[in-house]
């Protein structure tokens, strides 16, 4: 069986590429079946699984649009009200990003509407220059930054997302590296 109920799928139906998602798998000796639901919900369709193109692609939104997305579902806000950038207490960055460009506008609404996963943010680690350890390290505890190795100890932070860094101190950011290139050289 290649999908399985709740999956989002792609299918040319009318000519044209369409996103649904399974809602029911009927399988015989000879075929396996999906019922895809589409078009918001409206209209149900039965295909064959050779009829299927692949799974829907999934949107991935930086995790400030997830949290907010979350946070005016809750509120009970729609779609309209949720991008409404007056009287509406929206974070900065959040109307940074959506004014930023159209194609954002369009992925808060489609992620709104049709799912979304938060984009893995990258982390880094900031290199001491002139540390026999080499590494900025945060104790957890006492909220101090020390220099240690890159290893992470247990109450100690080592990897740091962009946004972290700058708020440490910008000029910290050039001295970034990012923690896949140093993990594939261990």
């Amino acid at each position: 069986m290649r999908f399985k109920e709740g999956d989002k799928v792609e299918f040319i139906y009318g000519g044209t590429l369409t996103q649904g998602v399974v809602t029911e798998i009927r399988a015989t000796n000879h075929d396996i079946s999906y019922q895809i639901v589409y078009f918001g919900g409206e209209k149900k369709i039965w295909f064959a699984e050779r009829e299927l193109l692949s799974p829907a692609p999934v949107l991935k939104v930086p995790q400030f649009v997830a949290d907010w997305i979350s946070r005016r579902r809750q509120e009970g806000y729609n779609l309209i009200w949720s991008i409404s950038y007056e009287n509406n207490d929206m974070p900065d960055e959040m109307y940074e990003w959506l004014t930023s460009t159209a194609d954002n506008q369009e992925l808060f609404a489609r992620a709104w509407l049709d799912g979304y996963e938060v984009e893995k943010e990258l982390l880094y680690y900031i290199k001491v220059i002139d540390s026999y350890f080499g590494y900025i390290n945060l104790n957890l505890k006492t909220g101090a930054y020390t220099t240690s190795t890159n290893e992470e100890p247990v109450g100690f932070k080592t990897k740091f997302t962009e946004k972290e860094i700058k708020a440490l101190d910008e000029r910290y950011w050039q001295f970034r590296v990012p923690v896949e290139e140093v993990e594939e050289t261990k």
